[in-house]
């Protein structure tokens, strides 16, 4: 292990779990991860070491059976795993993001009902707020619930890209229900749903197509979910309460985007690693190419710049951890350490040359990966809005 990606001020129990991750990615995701890859296989065996190893319920407090761990350490352990298989970290991320909103939002009944299975792995999560026509103008979106006379709902409509869509079995769904708010914002409600894992109609009224194939980020099932007249309790609202969905959601995509931006510079890190190896294997005009000194310089930069964005991921957890506000934080260590990690892995597949081409190579594998994490949890030009507008606030005359 090299001084990259080290965080000062762990604690012996931070440092002990990081261990058991990295020997864990080391031992059983690595050697397996490009075979899965390419075959677009889920990780059965990997996930359910995972679940053995607790880190299903790693922010769980522990009263709901969880490590009762922060979101720094989640963080460090998500950079731990992205560096073996970027997909795996997407198996942890929606799982987390809706246990983090249950936690936050949830009703002490939904909290009692869910978290305990949730930590075990028994119960997985995933979370759809996009649909076709939105992307990431959630205000725009067109499911909707209708409430009845028993004061119960019906919802109808379509959501896009729920990663765990099909392994899930239960997903918190945002919808518009019309609350009579005058705010758009307001008329958003999360509801709860519960479904079997696997395709097909898996809910009544609830339709989980298939897989959407995808460029990279395989084995992790991406997929659509169609509702028409599903018809849920009202005590499935997230916290019980109509109208307080948006809000609930974008605090879990906040903790979200720390995820995307630890994911970056998991796989940034794997692909610096595997530039610097091959660069002093490779013999090019008599000597090996990392005493050119156009490598050398290639090297350098990419060092920085996973040096750079993983300092920002441990600002944005620990301000978060805090109890303070880290929009902007967050904002920026996700902008940053994305468009640092596709720069990283461009260098290390240039440094790779002809084989960095070839599918027998690893560095193939994250040059598909890479583009994900530029959109995941909001694009690039979303992030630059958010922290602009925050910036903005912080200085306004």
């Amino acid at each position: 292990m090299g001084r990259l990606v080290q965080t000062e001020g762990l604690t012996e129990e931070q440092q002990e779990i990081l261990k058991v991750v990295r020997q864990f990615v080391e031992k059983e995701i690595i050697p397996v991860a490009t075979e899965l890859e390419h075959k677009d296989e889920y990780p059965t065996a990997i996930v359910e070491g995972l679940k053995e190893l607790g880190i299903f319920g790693l922010m769980i407090p522990e009263e709901y059976d969880g490590l009762g761990e922060s979101l720094l350490t989640y963080a460090l352990v998500v950079e731990e795993i992205a560096r073996g298989w970027m997909s795996v970290s997407g198996v942890i991320n929606t799982h987390f993001i809706v246990a983090y909103m249950l936690m936050q939002h949830g009703t002490e009944e939904q909290k009692q009902k869910y978290l305990p299975k949730m930590a075990t792995g028994e119960v997985r999560g995933a979370f759809s707020m996009s649909e076709p026509g939105c992307g990431s103008d959630v205000a725009a979106i067109t499911s909707k619930a209708v409430k009845g006379d028993d004061g119960n709902y019906t919802i109808d409509g379509q959501k896009m890209w729920l990663t765990n869509g099909g392994s899930s079995n239960l997903v918190a769904v945002l919808v518009k229900t019309d609350e009579g708010s005058d705010s758009v914002y307001k008329n958003m409600t999360t509801f709860l749903v519960e479904k079997e894992p696997g395709f097909g109609e898996t809910a009544q009224g609830v339709t989980v197509p298939g897989k959407i194939e995808k460029m990279g980020y395989k084995g992790v099932d991406t997929t659509e979910m169609i509702f028409e007249g599903h018809k849920i309790s009202a005590d499935q609202i997230l916290g019980g309460e109509p109208g307080k969905g948006f809000y609930q959601m974008m605090d879990g995509v906040e903790v979200g985007r720390v995820n995307v931006a630890a994911r970056a510079v998991g796989v940034a890190n794997r692909a610096f690693e595997l530039g610097v190896s091959y660069a002093q294997q490779r013999v090019t005009f008599g000597k090996k190419i990392a005493e050119h000194q156009a490598v050398l310089f290639r090297l350098a930069e990419m060092g920085t710049k996973i040096e750079a964005a993983h300092g920002m991921v441990v600002t944005a957890a620990r301000k978060k951890d805090s109890g303070e506000r880290n929009d902007l934080e967050a904002g920026m260590a996700k902008y940053l350490a994305s468009e640092y990690c596709s720069q990283v892995v461009e260098d290390s597949f240039r440094i790779h040359g002809g084989y960095g081409f070839s599918k027998e190579y690893e560095i193939e594998r994250l040059y598909r990966e890479a583009p994900m994490l530029l959109i995941g949890e909001g694009t690039a030009d979303i992030q630059r809005m958010i922290i602009g507008r925050r910036l903005l606030e912080d200085y306004k005359l």
